[in-house]
């Protein structure tokens, strides 16, 4: 039987073990545990108002990078036996990037949440993917107009008739192609594909290792076959820009490592390890239900939440007045009374 939230409390701040809880604007019939966007949606959302709001900036930042001129890497004759692989489609498609790296584990998401009904587990994870991915695409955007390397069909990017044409005393290219292919072409390094799959998708394999407690030291060896699969895809999407002559393999390796590296702290930021004890939900919620149960946060072990602020500087939150005393005051404590 389910434990609900006693509607007195919701009225008045309680204290216990020097936390004082103060619940008002909380609905009375929703049980303990039970985090939804109607009871806490857009109490998580204020405090993450900020968040937000720079995650807007980063793909403002993310949209003038893509439009800037990238640096044209000089191009000469010799180097053009390497760049004449010939130019074609994409296998997997600019737009289908996304999809797969940020609408399928979103989608996920929600799916847990509907089960569980945690809206911290759905809000963290959703801001913590975006953050991955918008994260990646500016690093992976501002190094690719930096360092404007070609890509390996560079060659009939900027002779599209095939007729070749160079500097008498550079040997550099002299393009007639069109400007925004070959603008295009000068962005190799890294791969966009492979980082922005890898951050999605690399973030979705952290989020999964914790749901299914992969760690849990009990040998089910096929739960990893479970959280392989999204590292699998990206590693396919990765591959395919390769098999396009899209990218060089360099272009691809430095981009999952981008992309992985991003995905992970972003998830750590939001989520503990997934073979910690508390691996399953963020570390918000997991305080918050320490506090709920009247038990105080050890700060060495659970991170305090954003909801936890000082005595009377707002209401709907909780404010935590005097941290536990360590074991060892305890026990001293108790040592003293039995003298």
């Amino acid at each position: 039987m389910r434990k609900y939230r006693n509607t007195e409390l919701l009225q008045k701040p309680v204290k216990q073990n020097n936390i004082v809880f103060i619940r008002n604007n909380i609905m009375a019939d929703i049980p303990l545990g039970c985090y939804t966007i109607k009871s806490h949606g857009a109490q998580i959302a204020r405090l993450h108002m900020y968040d937000w709001i720079i995650l807007v900036l980063l793909a403002v930042i993310d949209g003038l990078l893509n439009i800037i001129e990238p640096f044209h890497r000089f191009v000469g004759k010799d180097m053009m036996t390497d760049l004449r692989y010939p130019l074609q489609g994409n296998t997997v498609p600019f737009w289908a990037v996304p999809v797969i790296g940020i609408v399928l584990p979103c989608a996920i998401f929600g799916g847990i949440y509907f089960k569980k009904k945690n809206f911290y587990d759905l809000h963290h994870g959703i801001l913590g993917i975006l953050y991955s991915v918008l994260i990646t695409a500016v690093i992976t955007d501002a190094i690719k107009d930096g360092v404007g390397r070609p890509r390996p069909d560079f060659f009939w990017r900027c002779f599209p008739d095939g007729k070749d044409l160079y500097d008498n005393v550079t040997t550099g290219v002299l393009c007639h192609g069109e400007k925004s292919v070959i603008k295009e072409g000068h962005k190799s390094f890294p791969s966009g594909h492979a980082s922005w799959s890898f951050a999605g998708l690399g973030f979705l394999t952290w989020y999964l290792t914790g749901k299914i407690a992969v760690f849990d030291r009990k040998g089910h060896i096929a739960k990893l076959c479970i959280i392989v699969l999204p590292l699998l895809t990206a590693a396919l999407v990765a591959v395919s820009r390769v098999d396009d002559y899209w990218h060089h393999w360099q272009d691809v390796f430095a981009g999952a490592i981008i992309g992985l590296t991003v995905a992970s702290f972003c998830y750590l930021q939001f989520f503990p390890y997934p073979f910690d004890a508390d691996g399953l939900w963020p570390y918000a919620y997991n305080t918050l239900q320490l506090a709920e149960a009247g038990i105080a946060a050890n700060s060495f072990s659970v991170r305090p939440t954003e909801e936890m602020v000082e005595e009377g500087q707002g209401e709907g939150g909780i404010a935590l007045r005097d941290a536990v005393r360590p074991m060892e005051e305890t026990v001293e404590e108790g040592q003293g009374q039995g003298r």
